[in-house]
């Protein structure tokens, strides 16, 4: 069956251009098109589409409000295209939080031709869509979780701080910038140093930690090579480069470096796994979130065997069931938990003599 596509546009060249770019593909079916998402509602009231394709700049209400309520009510797998959504952008990032699937930077100028050398992108990602669970954006925490974030102490600083150093490592991929915010809001401000790869491009992992580190209590930042991984602190891979844990004098350290990708992505969840496996051992909790193909199921097969505790998302609340399968399927995986139940399992690790 073809992944039936509704595109919300106000510009009719791009309506055009885009039925023009999926016609005769036996993959991708255009089964509507609307101006504005307040027309876009009652189409897709009658006839479901498989997925959305979205702009943001549009009149009555922009694709942002849209998407937040068609995540609230019936969510949609979502793909946003617009030309505000340039690499790293505000909007990007927001969208991406709000429960799109993806999202596509169009140009200004020269649409046609862009729409005509992106073709085959466009249409797998449309698909790749199609395959997830959108989530709308995680709202106020489960209860429990926050008792525990904000009765604990801070104890940055203490022995304790140094005593009980077992890193945690994370990777994602999609769905991963929602699924991500939902566990490190849950977290105290003296949580286990966090190490995380998510699958992201060049520019938007800076701005992505900013985000975070507004929302959390622990300290979020890029990572920048030697940066120490202490409690209370979570470094993200930098887009375009592979991130790596070391240890030195009872301390971890994260290496960042550039290289070839590796299961087609950089950074590679698989390189940071197989680090912590190298330098921590058994002293090491691996997380595997949501997110297409493979890549850190491996690398958590290492970590496993080497005697670490891991622990992979389950299916009901991935957005996309990919990553945290292929690590079952490889019996790398101690417990499968819902995404509100991570965090807890962290701060129980921590707690382990």
């Amino acid at each position: 069956m073809s992944v039936k596509v509704f595109v919300v546009d106000d510009s009719a060249v791009v309506r055009q251009a885009l039925a023009h770019m999926l016609s005769g593909n036996a993959e991708v079916e255009l089964i509507g098109s609307a101006p504005n998402p307040l027309l876009a509602m009652d189409m897709i009231r009658k006839n479901p589409p498989d997925v959305l394709l979205l702009d943001i700049e549009m009149p009555g209400m922009d694709g942002l409000t849209f998407l937040r309520q068609i995540m609230s009510s019936n969510p949609i797998p979502t793909v946003i295209c617009s030309t505000l959504s340039t690499e790293g952008s505000k909007v990007a990032l927001e969208a991406l939080s709000s429960g799109a699937v993806a999202v596509l930077a169009k140009p200004k100028l020269g649409l046609r031709q862009f729409l005509d050398d992106s073709r085959r992108e466009m249409i797998q990602t449309l698909k790749t869509a199609a395959k997830s669970r959108p989530r709308g954006r995680p709202t106020v925490i489960n209860d429990a979780l926050h008792k525990i974030a904000v009765s604990r102490t801070p104890v940055l600083g203490s022995v304790h701080a140094f005593a009980m150093n077992k890193p945690v490592v994370i990777g994602s991929s999609t769905g991963g910038t929602q699924a991500l915010e939902l566990v490190l809001t849950s977290l105290p401000a003296d949580a286990p140093g966090i190490a995380i790869t998510q699958h992201m491009p060049e520019k938007f992992t800076a701005m992505y930690s900013k985000r975070l580190d507004g929302l959390c209590a622990m300290n979020v930042r890029e990572a920048k090579d030697g940066d120490r991984l202490e409690r209370g602190v979570v470094l993200i891979a930098p887009g375009g480069l592979h991130m790596q844990l070391r240890k030195s004098a009872g301390q971890y350290f994260v290496t960042v470096v550039d290289g070839p990708p590796v299961n087609r992505h950089k950074p590679s969840v698989d390189v940071l796994f197989r680090s912590a496996a190298e330098c921590g051992g058994r002293d090491v909790l691996g997380i595997i979130l949501t997110g297409m193909g493979d890549d850190g199921a491996r690398g958590m097969k290492v970590l496993h065997d080497g005697g670490a505790r891991t622990i992979a998302q389950n299916e009901e609340t991935c957005v996309v069931f990919g990553m945290p399968k292929e690590a079952i399927k490889l019996q790398a995986v101690d417990d499968i938990l819902p995404l509100e139940q991570v965090a807890r399992a962290i701060l129980q690790f921590d707690s382990r003599a």
